[in-house]
């Protein structure tokens, strides 16, 4: 069975860090406590007064004053790794922690975890050719030597990039080396880390290059673990829950967040605000718990990103001019259907056809299994249709050899309706008003990634009344958007009533149009 050293890498609140000690050790794991030389004195001598009878702890013989982005990250790292194998000679796994770090599973669940599969948990990407870098630096990292710190000595920071550039001052990687990049946060097996460790002492100039280049604690162990172990060996991950904004800095997790973190595929998260003190008390029993069930639905991050996305209501810059330019044609007229329950306006679209003579074309810029004819390559890519949506819609014009199309939009699509009702050609919509029950935005929340077969009911309680208000919000936007030719078709209304709405969308006689209206199970889920 696994034996789980921690290497627990810290710089502030004693008392937290001497409890997650306690709490990780009561499990029957270990842990090696390096805490970071620019703290006080005072707190370190609390640690180590604290823990001095506890056998499973280990604390790193010095303190290296850490500062981010630096060198001095790894060399912690490497002191606690030291102190660990040979404080814990029974250890098995060698895991990264931070102080803000919490376990969302229990020792138990972590262990059979580990024990599943004889691998090292490692995210490892390739640093030149991967898009894991989103802002900011990426082969400056490298290529020029970093003297300063970027946060504490920024002048100097960029002065010193600076003349390097001016200068072409740039160096080549190490030649036997593929660099590679990514989340600090892994879990090797012993032998690995043992590997990694003599590899430092055998390479001395390695380690001189990584002590100035920027970030060292994303690429340093990436690249050496994928040097030194098969790659059949490493699985390219964090064990470690973590999320980003889109500002680059990590997320916190609150106290409500306790069924979240406990549904994803991971075995700690980072980080856990330290006012959280509900969810440190909840996830610190569950550390120790036995025979606890987890079911893993792993919709955090894409249900994150959904909720922070709501309140941003503008979805798309401005057009281009060429954008603008383009145009369907003057002499024609696009009917564009809206719904957000996709079967339904497939239903209604089926039965024009068989009662008309309009060409109707799904949800072209939606699903790239759209059926469209060969149009020269712009229809090939779901980035391109949409990039070059009035030139399609055009070419779709001229094969159909009709004045007349209609299309299928999703509600969420406000610019294109926006861009399509700014053309020269006459655009008309008719949105398509839908009941939506629980267990239909239950599916739809799954369907999307939202949530998994297994996310929980409070998860999915909480997650419904958001999903529901969004779908409002792109209704109203519509019904605001100051279309000039909308009309709505509704589930609760009479036969008589959707009629008229669509008679006046397509333009048909009121027999068809009521025929239409009397599609069977037109609403039906």
């Amino acid at each position: 069975m696994a034996n789980i050293a921690y290497l627990l890498l810290c710089h502030k609140d004693a008392p937290a860090i001497v409890a997650q000690a306690r709490r990780i050790t009561a499990a029957g794991d270990f842990v090696a406590i390096h805490f970071d030389g620019r703290a006080s004195d005072a707190d370190h001598a609390t640690i180590a007064s604290e823990l001095a009878d506890n056998p499973r702890v280990a604390l790193t013989p010095r303190r290296v004053k850490c500062g981010w982005g630096e060198w001095s990250l790894v060399a912690a790292t490497i002191l606690a790794a030291r102190s660990a194998m040979e404080a814990f000679p029974r250890a098995t796994h060698f895991y990264m922690l931070s102080g803000d770090c919490m376990p969302i599973k229990s020792a138990e669940y972590c262990r059979a975890f580990l024990d599943r599969d004889d691998c090292d948990y490692i995210e490892h990407n390739d640093f030149f050719t991967s898009d894991w870098i989103k802002t900011g630096f990426k082969d400056e990292r490298l290529v020029y030597r970093h003297l300063f710190n970027e946060r504490s000595q920024k002048r100097l920071f960029y002065a010193s990039f600076r003349l390097q550039e001016r200068l072409r001052l740039t160096r080549r990687t190490p030649a036997d080396l593929l660099i590679m990049i990514g989340s600090q946060w892994w879990c090797l097996r012993r032998s690995s880390l043992q590997r990694v460790l003599d590899f430092i002492d055998q390479r001395p100039d390695i380690v001189r290059f990584f002590r100035t280049t920027w970030i060292p604690d994303e690429t340093f162990f990436q690249t050496l673990v994928c040097h030194l172990v098969p790659r059949v060996e490493l699985r390219n991950r964090t064990p470690t829950f973590l999320i980003f904004s889109d500002y680059g800095m990590p997320v916190s997790f609150y106290n409500d967040h306790f069924d979240l973190l406990c549904a994803q595929d991971y075995l700690f998260a980072r980080k856990i605000s330290p006012g959280a003190t509900d969810l440190k008390s909840l996830l610190g029993k569950l550390y120790i718990s036995r025979g606890t069930e987890f079911h893993i639905s792993n919709e955090g991050r894409s249900l994150y990103h959904f909720l922070t996305n709501r309140g941003r209501h503008g979805r798309r810059f401005a057009p281009r001019f060429w954008e603008r330019e383009a145009s369907m044609g003057r002499d024609r007229e696009l009917l564009i259907v809206v719904c957000k329950k996709w079967h339904v306006a497939k239903r209604l679209l089926g039965a024009i056809r068989d009662r008309t003579e309009i060409p109707c074309i799904e949800y072209l810029f939606h699903e790239d299994s759209c059926p469209l004819p060969d149009l020269g390559g712009i229809e090939n890519s779901m980035q391109k249709r949409a990039r070059h949506r009035r030139a399609l819609i055009r070419l779709l014009f001229d094969y159909h050899k009709s004045d007349r199309l209609l299309i299928c939009l999703d509600p969420s699509a406000l610019d294109f309706l926006r861009d399509f009702e700014s053309d020269s050609a006459r655009t008309r919509i008719l949105e398509i008003e839908c009941g939506f029950s629980d267990d239909y935005l239950v599916g739809h929340a799954r369907r999307v990634g939202l949530a998994g077969p297994s996310s929980p009911e409070a998860t999915l309680a909480r997650l419904l009344p958001t999903i529901r208000a969004d779908f409002q919000f792109e209704s109203d936007a519509i019904q605001g958007g100051g279309f000039e030719h909308l009309s709505r078709l509704r589930e609760d209304h009479p036969t008589p009533s959707n009629a008229a709405a669509l008679a006046g969308f397509l333009s048909v006689d009121e027999n068809t149009a009521r025929a239409l209206a009397e599609t069977d199970h037109l609403f039906a889920d």
